[in-house]
């Protein structure tokens, strides 16, 4: 009996901290657009300079390993599509599920993964190192708002950047795909790209935009609240870095899987 009761105070501390964590984070959100909103009328606005390095960082840095990934997704929705509509004699269709299949679903999704990997173990680990060796309590004391110095530039740069990777993944991904298509079917590559761009609609390519431009909150959102909840030296570093990892790519599938149950019911 004991051990069943602390297997449910488990879950019930464990339910208790996810709340206060969906608290924390819209807490820092809304905080965060408070000093972007008005943070000129307090003489402390939201450093565009912190912002363009953040996206500096954030998305020209990963262009190469972006290029790379969304160029294989292409090819190996192409394969894949070629095979399975072979089964039936409808290779001359592969266009279709490639063209929604990148452009509502993997480039949004890929691009958030890397970046949660990527940039946002980097967040974490910054703020955590920051939390660590008091700095964050050094800018209270100095007047300087953790918020709008270290959390408001980096949500902007991931709402901005991540919605232009995935764009950028469209046009790789569609072209790497468009190029094996063509070549496997005997057909040129213009008449290719004329079929998607027949299929798709503004609402497609909006549909990933709005995704992606979510996937960058929430990758912010959970990189500053690890951040900030760290303890234990420089083990917690490490740990809290990974947690943030975990929980982001979690959330983003999740995410995705509730966009695309909406946008097809």
């Amino acid at each position: 009996m004991t051990a069943v009761a602390r297997f449910f105070e488990t879950i019930g501390r464990r339910t208790a901290q996810s709340f206060d964590e969906v608290g924390h984070g819209a807490g820092l959100l809304g905080e965060a657009l408070f000093w972007l909103l008005l943070g000129r009328r307090y003489r402390q606005p939201v450093r565009i300079e912190a912002t363009m390095l953040s996206m500096l960082a954030f998305g020209v840095s990963a262009l190469p390993i972006a290029t790379l990934l969304s160029g294989t997704i292409g090819l190996m929705l192409a394969i894949q599509s070629l095979y399975s509509l072979g089964l039936f004699g409808a290779e001359s269709f592969a266009y279709i599920g490639i063209a929604f299949g990148v452009v509502r679903e993997f480039s949004p999704m890929i691009m958030g993964i890397l970046i949660a990997g990527r940039s946002g173990s980097a967040i974490a680990a910054r703020l955590a190192t920051m939390t660590i060796n008091q700095e964050i309590d050094a800018l209270q004391v100095i007047g300087i708002n953790p918020v709008r110095f270290l959390i408001a530039p980096v949500l902007i740069a991931l709402l901005i950047t991540l919605p232009c990777l995935a764009m950028w993944a469209n046009i790789v991904s569609i072209t790497c795909a468009g190029l094996y298509v063509s070549a496997s079917l005997g057909t040129s590559f213009g008449a290719y790209i004329q079929d998607t761009m027949n299929v798709l609609t503004s609402h497609d390519v909006w549909h990933g935009i709005g995704k992606s431009a979510l996937f960058g909150i929430l990758i912010g959102l959970v990189a500053a609240i690890n951040g900030a909840s760290v303890s234990g030296g420089a083990e917690g570093v490490g740990r809290v870095t990974t947690r943030s990892v975990v929980q982001s790519i979690t959330l983003i599938v999740v995410a995705d899987m509730i966009f695309a149950y909406v946008s097809t019911h």
